[in-house]
């Protein structure tokens, strides 16, 4: 595991302060997301809400049903891609394999 400094943990933290993801800042500071929530947690900083909210996943299966792939909505939200694989499950919604065709 890569270990910060106190600068790179000040600039993480900051990072995260004004909007960044976990998943941004993991690969910023090249470590894993849940590292960064654990310099977050051991910081006393809130984390934010996990996950999409119900109008973030309407819109996500909106993006879906349009041809967006997950990793793009999953980049625009903020989120893994199997985040929107799930929610977009949870709905009913068909997925496609890789190469665009329905399950």
């Amino acid at each position: 595991m890569r270990k910060l400094d106190d600068d790179q943990v000040h600039a993480l933290i900051a990072g995260y302060k004004a909007g960044a993801t976990v998943y941004q800042l993991g690969d910023r500071f090249g470590i894993s997301r849940q590292t960064v929530g654990k310099i977050l947690k051991r910081h006393g900083v809130e984390m934010r809400m996990r996950g999409l909210s119900a109008k973030q996943i309407n819109e996500a299966v909106r993006l879906y049903e349009a041809g967006q792939s997950l990793a793009r909505i999953g980049e625009r939200f903020g989120v893994d891609p199997t985040t929107v694989l799930n929610r977009l499950r949870e709905r009913g919604i068909r997925t496609r394999d890789p190469q665009g065709r329905q399950r």
